[in-house]
């Protein structure tokens, strides 16, 4: 008898699976060539994850979560939920599907002639269930963003902050093991933005959801993605341990979004006016919390004997983990700047900035 699939080579079924995934678009006038918006996309969501998709505007992020959805059929290529892919599914089977799966969106898309309660109740209502068992379940999920007080308030009376919160719970009515989050805070405060994320890691850690979140905000990625998928131009171009992207970014694309939150290395005209502010060699010194820490990396110049200054730079937290990129003006003879940066020992990268 064979295994079952989810046991073949130790390694669990992915909770969602996108592979070789292709959405074309027709070109808008004959002769011209169709619009490919998601190019050959596989990915492999665990379930459990909070997963973070990045990208630019066109980037293909938004369209590739329609696909996961089935609210737009893939040109080409397999999506499959727990093992079944969902492309072949009919589209009786698939709407059953999508019930599996909650939805919260940029502009909250609640109902503004229902109130926050009735909001969270509504998609009972089109399930079918009783009057009384959906109050219930609305109630229980008001109280679990923290809305309860707010049942009977209609969403023009609510903060954003609050009118997301009501979105989660009415995503969560119908107890979806998948929830996708579309640019979820990206109409928010950086405040209400946090309350909004720190919900989120609420429901996968309380309810077990696995969490897809499509974004443009690298600081989404860094607070609540466990992993993370870059796109440019309908492909994925990087993907793997959030940790990992952002202290080891292997393409350009995913530079320029890790620059957004962690304070990179100066350059040009910047550099040019450290170096008129600070004397001796620059160095530039990055660690992760598997190695050094900034404590021993500035005991170890301080034990050396040599003068130094932090010129830029500074330590950040990437979900929950240490990353430091420090630039350093190290002023002594030479033969000891040396010594005393080769003494700060390993788990540490140290390179001399000559431009």
């Amino acid at each position: 008898m064979p295994e079952p699939k989810e046991m073949q080579d130790n390694h669990p079924m992915p909770h969602i699976a996108l592979k070789d995934v292709t959405k074309e678009y027709p070109a808008p006038q004959r002769g011209h060539a169709p619009t490919v918006a998601v190019d050959r996309v596989s990915l492999e969501i665990e379930k459990g994850d909070v997963f973070g998709i990045i990208g630019y505007s066109g980037a293909g992020k938004s369209t590739l979560v329609r696909l996961i959805n089935a609210l737009e059929p893939a040109t080409a290529g397999s999506i499959e939920i727990d093992g079944t892919d969902i492309t072949r599914l009919s589209a009786a089977r698939q709407r059953q599907m999508r019930t599996g799966i909650g939805m919260i969106f940029q502009r909250f898309n609640l109902l503004s002639s229902r109130s926050v309660r009735r909001n969270v109740e509504y998609p009972l209502e089109v399930a079918g269930m009783g009057k009384a068992e959906r109050r219930r379940k609305a109630l229980e999920l008001l109280d679990f963003v923290g809305l309860a007080d707010k049942a009977g308030a209609f969403p023009e009376q609510l903060s954003g902050g609050q009118q997301q919160r009501v979105g989660i719970a009415r995503a969560l009515a119908a107890d979806p093991p998948i929830l996708l989050a579309d640019e979820a805070t990206s109409a928010l405060d950086p405040e209400t933005t946090d309350e909004v994320l720190d919900l989120l890691a609420k429901v996968n850690r309380d309810l077990g959801v696995t969490i897809v979140v499509i974004t443009h905000e690298m600081e989404v990625i860094a607070r609540i993605a466990t992993k993370v998928a870059v796109m440019d131009r309908g492909q994925v171009v990087e993907a793997g341990e959030t940790y990992s992207v952002f202290t080891n970014p292997q393409t350009a694309t995913s530079r320029r979004f890790v620059r957004t939150v962690v304070r990179n290395l100066p350059t040009g005209d910047e550099l040019t006016e450290l170096r008129a502010q600070h004397e001796g060699r620059f160095f530039t010194i990055s660690f992760t919390d598997e190695g050094a820490t900034e404590a021993r990396v500035f005991g170890a110049l301080a034990r050396a004997g040599v003068d130094f200054n932090l010129v830029y730079g500074g330590v950040d937290s990437i979900q929950g983990r240490v990353y430091g990129l420090l630039t350093i003006a190290v002023r002594g003879d030479a033969a000891a700047v040396d010594e005393a940066v080769s003494s700060i020992g390993s788990g540490v990268t140290v390179e001399e900035v000559h431009a």
